[in-house]
Protein backbone atom coordinates (compact mmCIF):
# COMPACT_ATOMS: atom_id res chain seq x y z
CA UNK A 1 0.00 0.00 0.00
CA UNK A 2 3.17 2.29 1.18
CA UNK A 3 4.54 1.74 -2.84
CA UNK A 4 0.61 2.54 -4.10
CA UNK A 5 1.14 5.92 -2.25
CA UNK A 6 3.77 6.96 -3.52
CA UNK A 7 3.12 6.07 -7.16
CA UNK A 8 -0.44 7.93 -6.04
CA UNK A 9 1.92 11.19 -5.08
CA UNK A 10 3.29 11.51 -8.51
CA UNK A 11 0.32 11.37 -10.09
CA UNK A 12 -1.14 14.07 -8.15
CA UNK A 13 1.68 16.37 -8.84
CA UNK A 14 1.37 15.43 -12.34
CA UNK A 15 -2.49 16.26 -12.85
CA UNK A 16 -1.30 19.76 -11.63
CA UNK A 17 0.96 20.01 -13.25
CA UNK A 18 -1.02 19.14 -16.71
CA UNK A 19 -4.50 20.54 -16.17
CA UNK A 20 -3.97 23.27 -13.10
CA UNK A 21 -6.34 21.51 -10.40
CA UNK A 22 -7.47 18.72 -9.74
CA UNK A 23 -4.83 16.68 -8.25
CA UNK A 24 -4.84 18.16 -4.66
CA UNK A 25 -8.28 16.64 -4.50
CA UNK A 26 -6.78 13.46 -4.50
CA UNK A 27 -3.99 14.01 -1.50
CA UNK A 28 -6.63 13.36 1.48
CA UNK A 29 -7.85 9.73 0.08
CA UNK A 30 -4.50 8.94 -0.51
CA UNK A 31 -3.20 9.52 2.66
CA UNK A 32 -6.28 8.07 4.34
CA UNK A 33 -6.64 5.18 2.37
CA UNK A 34 -2.90 4.13 1.18
CA UNK A 35 -0.81 5.72 4.35
CA UNK A 36 -3.83 4.79 6.76
CA UNK A 37 -3.71 8.80 8.03
CA UNK A 38 -6.78 9.60 10.27
CA UNK A 39 -8.87 12.44 8.06
CA UNK A 40 -8.04 15.31 10.11
CA UNK A 41 -4.60 14.23 10.35
CA UNK A 42 -4.41 13.87 6.37
CA UNK A 43 -6.19 17.22 5.98
CA UNK A 44 -3.55 18.93 7.73
CA UNK A 45 -0.91 16.74 5.86
CA UNK A 46 -2.50 17.57 2.44
CA UNK A 47 -1.89 21.12 3.04
CA UNK A 48 1.55 21.31 2.91
CA UNK A 49 1.96 18.86 -0.03
CA UNK A 50 -0.76 20.93 -1.84
CA UNK A 51 1.24 24.20 -0.67
CA UNK A 52 4.29 23.32 -1.78
CA UNK A 53 3.55 21.25 -5.11
CA UNK A 54 1.39 24.52 -5.97
CA UNK A 55 4.62 26.96 -4.84
CA UNK A 56 7.26 25.20 -7.62
CA UNK A 57 3.98 24.66 -10.22
CA UNK A 58 3.09 28.58 -10.23
CA UNK A 59 7.23 29.43 -11.22
CA UNK A 60 6.67 28.88 -14.47
CA UNK A 61 3.51 30.99 -14.58
CA UNK A 62 5.02 33.90 -12.87
CA UNK A 63 7.94 34.41 -15.06
CA UNK A 64 5.85 34.26 -17.88
CA UNK A 65 3.51 36.73 -16.32
CA UNK A 66 0.51 34.54 -16.48
CA UNK A 67 -0.53 35.57 -12.37
CA UNK A 68 -3.03 38.39 -11.90
CA UNK A 69 -1.52 39.63 -8.78
CA UNK A 70 -4.40 42.00 -7.95
CA UNK A 71 -7.09 39.35 -7.87
CA UNK A 72 -4.64 36.92 -6.33
CA UNK A 73 -4.12 39.41 -3.21
CA UNK A 74 -8.26 40.08 -2.89
CA UNK A 75 -9.20 36.60 -3.48
CA UNK A 76 -6.48 35.46 -0.86
CA UNK A 77 -7.12 38.05 2.11
CA UNK A 78 -10.36 36.35 2.88
CA UNK A 79 -9.66 32.92 1.95
CA UNK A 80 -6.81 33.32 4.84
CA UNK A 81 -8.75 34.54 6.95
CA UNK A 82 -11.48 31.68 6.48
CA UNK A 83 -8.61 29.23 6.62
CA UNK A 84 -7.45 30.32 9.95
CA UNK A 85 -10.89 30.80 11.69
CA UNK A 86 -12.11 27.34 9.79
CA UNK A 87 -8.69 25.47 11.26
CA UNK A 88 -8.48 27.15 14.54
CA UNK A 89 -12.33 27.15 15.75
CA UNK A 90 -14.72 25.46 13.51
CA UNK A 91 -12.60 22.31 13.22
CA UNK A 92 -11.62 21.85 16.70
CA UNK A 93 -15.21 22.25 17.76
CA UNK A 94 -16.78 19.01 15.50
CA UNK A 95 -17.05 16.04 18.19
CA UNK A 96 -15.71 12.93 17.63
CA UNK A 97 -19.33 11.13 17.48
CA UNK A 98 -21.64 13.80 14.85
CA UNK A 99 -24.54 11.95 14.80
CA UNK A 100 -26.00 8.38 14.33
CA UNK A 101 -28.31 7.28 11.10
CA UNK A 102 -29.58 3.40 13.12
CA UNK A 103 -26.72 1.59 13.37
CA UNK A 104 -24.21 3.83 11.10
CA UNK A 105 -22.17 5.97 13.77
CA UNK A 106 -20.89 9.18 12.04
CA UNK A 107 -17.56 10.29 13.35
CA UNK A 108 -15.59 13.58 12.48
CA UNK A 109 -13.12 11.63 10.43
CA UNK A 110 -16.45 10.03 8.32
CA UNK A 111 -17.80 13.32 7.96
CA UNK A 112 -14.64 14.92 6.87
CA UNK A 113 -14.45 12.15 4.16
CA UNK A 114 -18.16 12.68 2.87
CA UNK A 115 -17.50 15.94 2.38
CA UNK A 116 -14.17 15.35 0.33
CA UNK A 117 -16.61 12.78 -1.68
CA UNK A 118 -19.05 15.22 -2.41
CA UNK A 119 -16.26 17.88 -3.68
CA UNK A 120 -15.06 15.53 -6.04
CA UNK A 121 -18.27 14.84 -7.06
CA UNK A 122 -18.58 18.64 -7.74
CA UNK A 123 -14.87 18.42 -8.99
CA UNK A 124 -15.78 15.81 -11.68
CA UNK A 125 -18.62 17.90 -13.06
CA UNK A 126 -16.83 20.48 -13.55
CA UNK A 127 -14.11 18.96 -15.42
CA UNK A 128 -16.42 16.73 -17.59
CA UNK A 129 -18.40 19.36 -19.05
CA UNK A 130 -17.67 21.31 -22.01
CA UNK A 131 -15.20 24.21 -21.67
CA UNK A 132 -16.52 27.28 -22.88
CA UNK A 133 -14.69 29.17 -25.73
CA UNK A 134 -11.38 30.36 -25.25
CA UNK A 135 -11.60 34.42 -23.82
CA UNK A 136 -9.37 36.45 -25.81
CA UNK A 137 -7.32 38.98 -24.03
CA UNK A 138 -8.67 41.67 -25.80
CA UNK A 139 -12.26 41.22 -24.68
CA UNK A 140 -11.44 39.77 -21.10
CA UNK A 141 -12.10 43.07 -19.04
CA UNK A 142 -14.63 43.43 -16.59
CA UNK A 143 -15.64 45.28 -13.77
CA UNK A 144 -13.80 44.00 -10.63
CA UNK A 145 -16.47 43.41 -8.54
CA UNK A 146 -14.89 43.27 -4.80
CA UNK A 147 -17.88 41.96 -2.54
CA UNK A 148 -18.14 38.80 -5.15
CA UNK A 149 -14.81 38.10 -5.04
CA UNK A 150 -14.45 38.60 -1.48
CA UNK A 151 -17.68 36.20 -1.04
CA UNK A 152 -16.28 33.33 -3.32
CA UNK A 153 -12.45 33.65 -1.27
CA UNK A 154 -13.97 33.21 2.01
CA UNK A 155 -16.23 29.66 0.86
CA UNK A 156 -12.91 28.29 -0.92
CA UNK A 157 -11.17 29.45 2.59
CA UNK A 158 -13.74 27.52 4.29
CA UNK A 159 -13.54 24.73 1.74
CA UNK A 160 -9.58 24.89 2.34
CA UNK A 161 -9.72 24.80 5.91
CA UNK A 162 -12.14 22.22 6.27
CA UNK A 163 -10.77 19.27 4.26
CA UNK A 164 -7.19 20.49 3.00
CA UNK A 165 -7.66 20.43 -0.97
CA UNK A 166 -6.59 23.80 -2.37
CA UNK A 167 -9.50 24.25 -4.67
CA UNK A 168 -7.96 24.70 -7.79
CA UNK A 169 -10.46 23.07 -9.79
CA UNK A 170 -13.13 25.54 -8.52
CA UNK A 171 -11.06 28.71 -8.46
CA UNK A 172 -10.32 28.35 -12.61
CA UNK A 173 -14.00 28.58 -13.13
CA UNK A 174 -14.78 31.56 -10.80
CA UNK A 175 -11.06 33.42 -12.40
CA UNK A 176 -12.83 32.08 -15.95
CA UNK A 177 -16.58 32.90 -15.80
CA UNK A 178 -16.13 35.63 -13.15
CA UNK A 179 -13.43 37.42 -13.81
CA UNK A 180 -12.86 36.64 -17.74
CA UNK A 181 -9.05 36.09 -17.19
CA UNK A 182 -7.86 33.72 -19.75
CA UNK A 183 -7.57 30.29 -18.77
CA UNK A 184 -3.80 30.27 -18.97
CA UNK A 185 -3.61 33.54 -16.64
CA UNK A 186 -6.27 31.70 -14.19
CA UNK A 187 -4.16 28.26 -13.81
CA UNK A 188 -0.97 30.40 -12.81
CA UNK A 189 -2.95 32.81 -10.83
CA UNK A 190 -5.02 29.63 -8.77
CA UNK A 191 -1.60 27.98 -7.71
CA UNK A 192 -0.87 30.79 -6.67
CA UNK A 193 -3.49 31.49 -4.06
CA UNK A 194 -3.47 27.66 -3.57
CA UNK A 195 0.00 27.62 -2.68
CA UNK A 196 -0.61 31.09 -0.28
CA UNK A 197 -3.63 29.89 1.34
CA UNK A 198 -2.27 25.80 1.59
CA UNK A 199 0.79 26.49 3.11
CA UNK A 200 -0.69 29.17 5.67
CA UNK A 201 -3.49 27.12 6.21
CA UNK A 202 -0.96 24.46 7.75
CA UNK A 203 0.69 26.45 9.49
CA UNK A 204 -2.56 27.53 11.93
CA UNK A 205 -2.54 23.83 11.88
CA UNK A 206 0.71 22.96 13.57
CA UNK A 207 -0.65 23.95 17.65
CA UNK A 208 -2.76 20.87 16.81
CA UNK A 209 -0.95 18.45 14.50
CA UNK A 210 2.03 16.04 15.51
CA UNK A 211 3.78 15.94 11.98
CA UNK A 212 5.85 13.55 11.11
CA UNK A 213 8.22 15.70 9.09
CA UNK A 214 10.32 12.55 7.23
CA UNK A 215 7.54 11.14 6.12
CA UNK A 216 5.80 14.51 5.05
CA UNK A 217 8.85 15.53 3.36
CA UNK A 218 8.84 13.13 1.41
CA UNK A 219 5.39 12.72 0.13
CA UNK A 220 5.66 16.54 -1.05
CA UNK A 221 8.98 16.12 -2.75
CA UNK A 222 7.47 13.25 -4.66
CA UNK A 223 4.59 15.25 -5.48
CA UNK A 224 6.79 18.22 -6.54
CA UNK A 225 9.08 15.49 -9.00
CA UNK A 226 5.28 14.84 -10.02
CA UNK A 227 4.67 18.31 -11.02
CA UNK A 228 7.63 19.20 -13.04
CA UNK A 229 7.05 15.80 -14.85
CA UNK A 230 2.83 17.39 -15.58
CA UNK A 231 4.36 20.93 -16.65
CA UNK A 232 6.34 19.61 -19.25
CA UNK A 233 3.79 17.12 -20.71
CA UNK A 234 2.08 20.11 -20.47
CA UNK A 235 3.40 21.87 -23.68
CA UNK A 236 3.02 17.88 -25.38
CA UNK A 237 -0.25 17.43 -24.47
CA UNK A 238 -3.50 19.87 -24.25
CA UNK A 239 -5.51 19.53 -20.96
CA UNK A 240 -9.13 19.75 -22.58
CA UNK A 241 -8.35 16.23 -23.82
CA UNK A 242 -6.94 15.57 -20.11
CA UNK A 243 -9.70 16.70 -18.16
CA UNK A 244 -13.19 14.88 -18.74
CA UNK A 245 -11.19 11.54 -18.35
CA UNK A 246 -9.86 12.66 -14.92
CA UNK A 247 -13.06 14.06 -14.26
CA UNK A 248 -14.69 10.64 -14.57
CA UNK A 249 -12.14 9.43 -12.73
CA UNK A 250 -12.93 11.62 -9.95
CA UNK A 251 -16.91 10.77 -10.19
CA UNK A 252 -16.10 7.20 -9.64
CA UNK A 253 -14.00 7.93 -6.42
CA UNK A 254 -16.35 10.05 -4.86
CA UNK A 255 -18.93 7.48 -5.37
CA UNK A 256 -16.59 4.94 -3.97
CA UNK A 257 -16.02 6.88 -0.80
CA UNK A 258 -19.55 7.67 -0.20
CA UNK A 259 -20.14 4.23 -0.50
CA UNK A 260 -17.13 2.88 1.69
CA UNK A 261 -17.93 5.42 4.91
CA UNK A 262 -21.41 4.69 4.82
CA UNK A 263 -22.58 0.99 3.26
CA UNK A 264 -19.28 -1.21 3.97
CA UNK A 265 -18.93 0.24 7.72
Amino acid sequence: MDIAGYLASIFIGITLGLIGGGGSILTVPVLVYLFSLDAVLATAYSLFIVGSTSVVGSFSYLKKGLVNIKTAIVFGIPSITAIFLTREYVLPAIPHKVFKIESLIITKDILLMLLFALLMIAASYSMIKKDQEPIDEALSQKPFNYFQILFQGVFIGIITGLIGAGGGFLIIPILVNILKLPIKTAIGTSLVIISINSLLGFLFSLSHTSVQWGFLLSIAAIAIFGIIIGSYLSTLITATRLKPAFGWFLLVMGIYILIKETLLR
